[in-house]
């Protein structure tokens, strides 16, 4: 009998321009050059009705109350977990997510000022305890992720936000950080791509052998 194992659930967080996506490419590669099948998602998204949350969420014309904002972004969550993460992970699937409930602290508690206490009750109610296994958070200042945002893409309504809110985002970010060291590790996405590459390897290799040494197999 083939008993199969549950995967692993691996986040990437930062602000905007932190870096994420560059080296969640090289993540999946990694892993995939490992034998494991990879997943790569984002939130909101990776579903049907979450991809058309993002959309109404990251309009610029679309004002929302912090709240309404909160909810749709659970609710997309909500989604993403019944349709992509769960089921991949039980087949024994790694998944790697562009941000999950650490950006909702960040963001909407951090920058929007949502009460963390209600972030939790939204958090126990969406997840049932579930949360990553390891997340990456990478830490740049405001002014070089303006700069990275600016050069890349027309903002979008988080990005048109003024510096001020995502300095609260960041700092809710470092505070998340160490609250759940034993999870979340910090890079510094103000390196060179070749620095943050080999920080990279570091967490990554030494999160690799954490598994093996448990008894992670195949």
């Amino acid at each position: 009998m083939i008993i199969l194992q549950r995967g692993k659930f691996i986040t990437f967080e930062g602000i905007d321009g932190a870096g994420k996506s560059t080296h969640l490419a090289w993540l999946a590669s990694f892993l995939r050059d490992k034998g494991l099948e990879v997943i790569v998602t984002r939130e909101p998204g990776s579903t049907a009705l979450g991809e058309q949350l993002r959309q109404l969420l990251l309009d610029h014309r679309q004002a929302m109350h912090a709240e309404t904002e909160t909810l749709l972004m659970f609710a997309a969550r909500r989604e993403h977990l019944d349709k992509v993460i769960l089921p991949a992970l039980e087949r024994g699937a790694w998944v790697i997510s562009d941000r999950f409930t650490d950006a909702s602290f960040a963001y909407q508690g951090g920058g929007r000022g949502v009460p963390s206490a209600r972030l939790e009750i939204l958090e126990q109610w969406v997840q049932k305890g579930f949360s990553p296994d390891l997340t990456v958070y990478f830490d740049v200042p405001v002014t070089i992720s303006r700069q990275r945002v600016q050069s890349a893409r027309t903002a979008d309504r988080f990005e048109l936000e003024p510096d001020l809110f995502f300095e609260r985002v960041r700092q809710a970010y470092l505070q998340r950080a160490k609250q759940f060291s034993e999870r979340i590790r910090v890079v510094d996405g103000s390196l060179s791509l070749e620095e943050v590459r080999t920080a990279m390897v570091e967490v990554v290799e030494k999160f690799w052998s954490a598994q093996a040494s448990s008894g992670y197999r195949m």
